[in-house]
């Protein structure tokens, strides 16, 4: 077998013709042939997209970029996407969400920026254990907060970019692709973080700030500042609100390729904690000409399901288990807390890798309000909460 694959060209082992791959698939089995190829080369697999990691460098606020050398498999992307990245870790496949901060290339390398997270296994393993040579599990790109085509600017039109910490890094991405264009609108991008030792990835922005005009960068910090940091690199101090919104975005500007804040031809993109995302969202959707945001952590409704409320049962179909939830936590985070653990990806509903179907029952989705009852549809298991008993097809 390994002669007959070594007569075979890398490339069309790593990315066989479709007619090819549908006759093989009968007599190949992809897990034996991802094992022999492997041990040439870890990123020659049958159809398994994954990345190799090349680079690590710091990134400020202990969070670290790395570049990652895809297969064929990987596909491109658009900058403001995500893809799902994975990793064994202690025995188990663990798959965590990250926003691709380079610029489509034609060699296939990635970039991500992974911030450590307390408890997080996954941003835990990438930033510490995780060295260059690694191999890690990449899935297609997805996410629609992505720039119009250059066609679509016109004169006057504004971007505004809200970040909260680690939200920042769609935004390098979509920073560099406005750069790539030669900064076709006026951009401003406002980071708020609790400390300037938490930033992240600012310092790229700033640069490239200094070779386009149009691009403002400002920083916002929430926490205790001390006198003496404020007195040499002075910033905003406070939460998002519409006290502070008219100081960061006045509407009267001086400054070269900055014009007034004119709500009715700025597009605003917003990225953070869900708390951060929803002040955003009040605050500017009624404003601005477009609105869009994503939310790293879940969003907590009003009328969810208190933690304490009386447990459902959830029939799991496919396993024959019946196990008792609360309706007060995610579906995902609940029966990972019982040992199922079913395919997942970004966790904020989004890149619907943990869609399965409920039979029957009635959800609440968390990142709209809206509650469903009707039977075979799909449900995002990240984002939804049971309200009755339930019938999964896991």
């Amino acid at each position: 077998m390994s002669s007959s694959l070594s007569r075979l060209p890398m490339e069309a082992a790593a990315s066989p013709a479709p007619l090819f791959h549908r006759l093989a698939n009968a007599v190949v089995d992809p897990a034996v042939f991802d094992y022999w190829v492997g041990l040439i080369n870890p990123l020659w697999r049958w159809a398994e997209p994954v990345a190799r990691v090349v680079d690590r460098r710091p990134a400020g606020g202990g969070a670290v970029t790395l570049t990652l050398q895809a297969n064929r498999h990987v596909g491109t992307f658009l900058p403001g996407q995500h893809v799902n990245v994975g990793a064994e870790i202690n025995g188990r496949l663990i798959t965590r969400s990250y926003s691709l901060t380079g610029l489509p290339r034609a060699d296939r390398r990635l970039e991500i920026t992974v911030q450590p997270v307390q408890g997080g296994p996954m941003s835990t393993h990438l930033c510490e254990p995780a060295r260059v040579g690694d191999v890690l599990r990449v899935s297609p790109a997805f996410g629609d907060m992505v720039l119009p085509a250059p066609t679509a600017w016109a004169p006057g039109d504004r971007l505004v970019f809200l970040a909260a910490g680690s939200g920042i890094t769609p935004f390098v991405g979509l920073a560099r692709a406005l750069a790539a264009q030669d900064m076709p609108v006026a951009l401003d991008v406002i980071v708020w973080a609790r400390s300037t030792e938490q930033l992240m990835r600012v310092d790229d922005l700033r640069a490239l700030a200094t070779q386009h005009p149009r691009l403002r960068v400002q920083v916002v910090l929430t926490g205790p500042v001390r006198a003496d940091v404020q007195a040499c690199q002075p910033a905003p101090h406070g939460r998002l609100s519409a006290e502070l919104l008219p100081k960061l975005l006045p509407e009267q500007s001086t400054e070269p390729g900055h014009a007034p804040a004119d709500w009715s031809t700025t597009t605003v993109l917003a990225c953070g904690p869900a708390g951060f995302v929803a002040t955003a969202r009040t605050l500017l959707q009624p404003l601005a000409r477009t609105f869009h945001a994503e939310a790293f952590t879940p969003h907590v409704l009003a009328d969810a399901p208190a933690a304490d409320a009386p447990p459902v049962q959830v029939q799991l179909l496919r396993s024959g288990r019946t196990l008792s939830i609360s309706p007060g936590e995610a579906l995902l985070l609940a029966l990972e807390a019982q040992g199922i653990t079913p395919p997942s990806g970004c966790r904020m509903g989004i890149c619907r890798t943990c869609i399965c179907t409920r039979v029957s029952g009635t959800t609440l989705a968390s990142d709209t309000g809206e509650r469903d009852a009707e039977p075979g549809v799909p449900l995002r298991l990240c984002v939804s909460h049971a309200c009755t008993d339930l019938s999964l097809d896991l």
